[in-house]
C-alpha cells in the first residue's frame, strides 16, 4: 500500500501502482470523467501513469492550467497525425500548448497549406479524435530514438534527441502517429469533441533567423462545442479591441518603417494618455516615499556585464556600439536596474538612510525578432515604470507589502477586479540559468511567500519563471472579455546587490549587504496601453482620457462662443477640443462618438442666449443644459470617483 496526501491535506491509502484516474474514480464517477492530468508531488504526469511510492498529488480538470495545457498538447498531436495523413512526407518541428490552444511548427517541403485547407483538417481530427486511440508512452534509448527518426528522415527531430540526455527520453504514440515528447497527455484522442484552426504563419526553427522557416498552425481545440462557440464570440469580440486598430482609430500612436520595427511612435492623443498614466503613479510614489532618478539610454558594455544582463540578453539585445576610443563598448541599455545600483553607490549609507527608493520611466531596448513583433504588447523598445528599493533584511517583508498595496490600488482606479498572483520561482533542477548563492535564493523566495501569505492573496507557484537574479510575483490580469494579462511584477534580489558591492554601514558599525527589490506595476507602458486599449475597448476613465469634452458648434457663427466655452473649460483643467469643421451637427455628433469622447458639448442660438452648453454622454444620449459652471463641477466630482 501507498499513501496518498491529497491538496486538503487529507491522507489516503490505495495500493501501489494505481493510477491518478483510478484515484478520481474512487472519489467520484465524474470527477473521473473530469480528470484531464495529475500533478505527482511536484511534476505534472499522464492520469493513466502508475504512482508506486507515496506522493502528494492534485487531480487537474478544464478549468485549470495544468488540465488545458495536457489537453491542448495531446490536441496538437492530433493535429500532426491528421497532417501526417494529408500530406505524407511533411516534417514536424514543435508542437506546445500555448496561453489559448496551441500550435505545431511543420516543414511542408514542397507541399502547400493554406487557411481554404483548414476544414478538411478539422474534418481530419475529428474523425481520428472518435477514434478513441489511446495516447501511449515508451521509454526508449537515445541511440534507438536517434535511428527511428533517421529511418523517417526528421532533422528536427534528430536535432532535438541530440541535446537530450540517454535515460530521459519518451516517445507518444497514437493511431498510426508518433511523436518525441515528455508528455503529460489524456488518455486518449475521444476527449477531443470540437476543433478550430485559428491561423498560419511562418516560425523559423528554433526562433532562429538564420533556420530554415517552418509553417506553424495555430489551433484550439474544447472538451465541449459550446466551450467552441463561446470562445469563437469572445475571437469576435477581440477584434473589435484589437489596440491596433483602436489606436489608429484614436489617433493613439503609429509605426513607422523609417524609424523601425517595433519602435512606436506616440501621437498627441497617445501622448497625453501616456503622461497622465505616468503622473498618476509619480504621485502615488511620492505618497510612499520614492525619489525620482532619470539615467541614460545607453551604458558602457561593463556595467551590463557585471549585472550579468551582457550573458542574459546580449543575444537578444542591440549589438554593442563602438567609439572611436579603441576598445570602447557601449550597449542600449537592456534594464534599468544596473544604473540604479550606480546611483545607489554615489555615496555612503548608513542603516538609518535604508529604505532608499528610486523611481524611473526609463526606456530599455530588446532585438526581439520580426516575427514575434505585436503592437504595443511586443516591441523593441519599451518604457518601465520601474522602481528599485535598496533596504536592509528586516524592512524587506514591509518594502514587499507596501509594493503589493501599489499594485493593488492601480488595478482597482483602473477597474481591473479579476487578477491572479504568481509566485514565480528558480527551477529546481537547473541553476545554471540564474546568478546567485542557494542561500540568498531560499531568503527571497519565503520572503515573497510569507508576504503575500499576510496579505491574504490567493497565489499560484511556478518553479523555473523566476528571473534570472531573483525570484517575482507576478500580476495576472482579466480583462472585460475574460482573457489574462501579465502586468505588474516584484522582485526579490540579494544577487544585484552582492555583484555590485552595494553596502551600507549597520549599527555594528560593521558593512552590510542591502536587499534590493524590483518593481513596475505597469510592467512597461506599451503594454500596459495596449492591455488598457483592449479592456475598455477605447473607452477609458474620464480622468484618464486624452480628451475629456469636445465643443460641436451648430453652426460657423457659434465659432466665437465655443472658443470662449473651451478656454474656459481648459483653464479649469477640464480637457477640450473643439470641432469647428463645417459639417452638421449630427454628423459631427456621429464622428466624435466613433472617438469615444466621454461628453459632446453642442452649442447654439440657445446656449448663447442662457449661457450654457447641451451635455451628451457618450454612448449614452442627452443630459440636458447646463451651465458652465455646473459642468466643470460635475467633471470634477466623477473624476474624483474614479481616483478617490
Amino acid at each position: 500500500m501507498i499513501k496518498i496526501t491529497f491538496p486538503d491535506k487529507t491522507i489516503r491509502e490505495y495500493n501501489k501502482g494505481i493510477t491518478g484516474l483510478e484515484i478520481a474514480k474512487s472519489l467520484s464517477n465524474q470527477l473521473a470523467k473530469e480528470v484531464l492530468s495529475i500533478t505527482v508531488n511536484t511534476e505534472i504526469w499522464d492520469i493513466t501513469r502508475p504512482i508506486n511510492s507515496d506522493a502528494s498529488i492534485k487531480l487537474h480538470k478544464w478549468n485549470d492550467a495544468e488540465g488545458k495545457k495536457a489537453f491542448w498538447h495531446s490536441s496538437s498531436h492530433l493535429m500532426a497525425e491528421a497532417l501526417e495523413s494529408l500530406y505524407p512526407g511533411i516534417k514536424f518541428g514543435i508542437g506546445p500548448s500555448i496561453e489559448n490552444g496551441f500550435y505545431y511548427d511543420i516543414d511542408l517541403g514542397e507541399k502547400t497549406i493554406s487557411e481554404n485547407d483548414f476544414p478538411k483538417i478539422e474534418k481530419k481530427m475529428l474523425e481520428l479524435a472518435q477514434q478513441k486511440n489511446d495516447f501511449v508512452c515508451s521509454n526508449i534509448t537515445k541511440a534507438d530514438a536517434l535511428k527511428y527518426f533517421s529511418e523517417k528522415n526528421d532533422e528536427y527531430k534528430i536535432e532535438l534527441i541530440t541535446d537530450l540526455e540517454d535515460g530521459t527520453i519518451t516517445l507518444y504514440k497514437q493511431g498510426d502517429f508518433t511523436d518525441l515528447c515528455k508528455g503529460p497527455h489524456l488518455p486518449n484522442t475521444s476527449y477531443i469533441k470540437a476543433i478550430k484552426l485559428l491561423n498560419i504563419a511562418g516560425a523559423y526553427w528554433r526562433g532562429d533567423e538564420k533556420n530554415k522557416q517552418l509553417t506553424r498552425i495555430y489551433a484550439i481545440t474544447f472538451p465541449k462545442k459550446k466551450l467552441l462557440d463561446e470562445y469563437l464570440v469572445m475571437l469576435e469580440e477581440a477584434k473589435k479591441r484589437d489596440h491596433r486598430k483602436i489606436g489608429k482609430e484614436l489617433e493613439l500612436f503609429t509605426f513607422s518603417q523609417n524609424v523601425g520595427l517595433g519602435l512606436p511612435l506616440w501621437l498627441p492623443r497617445g501622448a497625453k494618455l501616456k503622461e497622465r498614466l505616468e503622473n498618476f503613479l509619480k504621485k502615488v510614489q511620492k505618497e510612499y516615499g520614492y525619489e525620482q532618478v532619470s539615467t541614460p539610454h545607453i551604458g558602457n558594455v561593463n556595467l551590463y556585464k557585471t549585472s550579468g544582463h551582457f550573458q542574459k540578453y546580449g543575444k537578444d539585445s542591440f549589438q554593442p556600439i563602438k567609439t572611436p576610443q579603441e576598445g570602447e563598448e557601449f550597449m542600449l541599455k537592456p534594464m534599468n536596474c544596473p544604473h540604479h545600483c550606480e546611483i545607489y553607490k554615489f555615496k555612503p549609507r548608513s542603516y538609518k538612510d535604508l529604505p532608499v527608493r528610486y523611481a524611473e520611466f526609463g526606456t530599455v531596448y530588446r532585438y526581439e525578432q520580426s516575427g514575434e513583433l505585436h503592437g504595443l504588447t511586443r516591441v523593441r523598445g519599451f518604457t518601465q515604470d520601474d522602481a528599485h528599493i535598496f533596504c536592509r533584511p528586516d524592512q524587506l517583508k514591509e518594502e514587499f507589502l507596501k509594493v503589493m498595496d501599489i499594485v493593488l490600488y492601480i488595478f482597482k482606479t483602473l477597474d481591473f477586479k479579476s487578477f491572479i498572483t504568481q509566485v514565480s520561482l528558480r527551477d529546481k533542477n537547473d541553476h545554471e540559468k540564474y546568478i546567485g548563492t542557494d542561500e540568498n535564493w531560499k531568503k527571497a523566495e519565503d520572503a515573497i511567500i510569507e508576504a503575500v501569505d499576510e496579505k491574504g492573496l490567493d497565489y499560484i507557484v511556478e518553479e523555473g519563471e523566476a528571473a534570472f537574479y531573483g525570484p517575482k510575483l507576478d500580476f495576472i490580469v482579466r480583462d472585460a472579455i475574460g482573457r489574462k494579462w501579465q502586468l505588474g511584477t516584484i522582485q526579490v534580489d540579494y544577487n544585484l546587490p552582492e555583484r555590485f558591492e552595494l553596502e551600507y554601514i549597520g549599527n555594528d558599525d560593521k558593512k552590510h549587504r542591502p536587499v534590493m527589490i524590483h518593481r513596475a506595476p505597469f510592467g512597461s507602458m506599451e503594454r500596459f496601453i495596449a492591455v488598457l486599449i483592449e479592456h475598455t475597448a477605447g473607452k477609458f476613465p474620464l480622468w484618464l482620457t486624452p480628451d475629456q469634452a469636445v465643443i460641436l458648434p451648430i453652426s460657423e457663427k457659434f465659432n466665437d462662443y465655443a472658443k470662449k466655452v473651451l478656454n474656459h473649460l481648459n483653464n479649469c483643467d477640464i480637457r477640450t477640443i473643439i470641432d469647428e469643421r463645417n459639417e452638421k451637427v449630427g454628423r459631427k455628433i456621429r464622428d466624435n462618438e466613433l472617438k469615444k469622447i466621454p461628453y459632446l458639448l453642442i452649442v447654439g442660438e440657445k446656449e448663447i442666449e442662457n449661457n450654457t452648453i447641451s451635455v451628451r454622454k457618450q454612448g449614452e444620449g442627452d443630459m440636458g443644459a447646463m451651465t458652465i459652471e455646473k459642468f466643470i463641477e460635475y467633471i470634477n466630482t466623477e473624476v474624483k470617483k474614479q481616483i478617490s
